[in-house]
C-alpha cells in the first residue's frame, strides 16, 4: 500500500539527498550498494547481540537509500534495467537479513515459543514469495499494483516491533511477527489473485528455454 501512496511526501526529504549525491557525481547503483551493505550490517551485527532499540533506528535511516538511488536515477532522466535489478536483488538480500537475523535472536536469545520461531520464518519466506510473484507475474504482462503487506509496511512494522522490543515494551516483537506473518500470507494470496483475474490469464505461457518446444 505504502509504496504506491508513500513516494509524494517522502520525495520532501529523499530529493534533497539524491540531488547532492548526483552533484557529487555518485552513481544511483553505488547508492543502492552502500544502502544494502550498510543495512545488512546492521541487521546481522546488531540485533543478534540484543542491540535492538539501535538496530531499528540505524536500520530505518538506511532504508531510506532505497527511495535515494530512484530518487537520483528519475532526476537524471531514468534508471536503466540493471539499476533496477541491482535494487530488487539488493531488497531481498536485505529483507532476509533482517528477518533471519530477527529469528536467530528469537531463538539463540528471546527464548521464544517454537510457533513464533515458525511465524518468524513464514516472515522471512513470504517476504521473498511476495515479490517473486509481483516480479513474476509483470513479466507475464499482468498489472500486480499494490498489496496488504509490501516492502514499505513490512519493514515498518517489523522495525517498530524490534525497537520497541528494545525499549522494554513486551512483547512487541510478538506482536509485530504475528502480524506480518498473517499479513505476507494473505498478500501472497492476494497477488495470486490478483494474476488469476487478470485478462491474460488464460493466454498460454511460452516454453522455458533449452526445451523441445521452445527451440521448435
Amino acid at each position: 500500500m505504502l509504496s504506491t501512496r508513500g513516494r509524494r511526501p517522502a520525495a520532501i526529504f529523499v530529493e534533497p539527498v539524491a540531488k547532492f549525491f548526483n552533484r557529487a557525481g555518485i552513481s544511483p547503483n553505488a547508492v543502492t550498494l552502500l544502502g544494502a551493505v550498510i543495512t545488512i550490517l546492521i541487521a546481522v551485527v546488531l540485533i543478534p547481540a540484543g542491540y535492538l532499540a539501535w538496530a531499528a533506528v540505524l536500520s530505518g535511516i538506511f532504508a531510506a537509500f532505497d527511495m535515494v538511488d530512484g530518487t537520483m536515477a528519475r532526476l537524471r532522466g531514468g534508471g536503466t534495467k540493471f539499476g533496477a535489478t541491482l535494487d530488487a536483488t539488493c531488497d531481498r538480500i536485505t529483507d532476509g537479513a533482517l528477518f533471519g537475523a530477527v529469528t536467530w535472536w528469537l531463538v539463540y536469545s528471546y527464548d521464544a515459543h517454537p510457533s513464533l520461531v515458525a511465524a518468524s520464518l513464514v516472515v522471512l519466506v513470504a517476504s521473498q514469495v511476495i515479490s517473486y510473484v509481483k516480479a513474476r507475474g509483470e513479466a507475464s504482462g499482468f498489472r500486480m499494483v499494490g498489496g496488504l503487506v509490501e516492502r514499505p509496511e513490512r519493514l515498518i512494522v517489523g522495525l517498530v516491533g524490534v525497537g520497541l522490543q528494545g525499549f522494554g515494551v513486551p512483547y512487541a516483537v510478538d506482536v509485530a511477527i504475528w502480524a506480518l506473518a498473517v499479513g505476507s500470507v494473505y498478500t501472497v494470496v492476494q497477488r495470486l489473485v490478483m494474476a488469476h483475474n487478470a485478462p491474460q490469464a488464460e493466454e498460454p505461457a511460452e516454453a522455458p528455454a533449452g526445451t523441445k518446444e521452445a527451440t521448435a
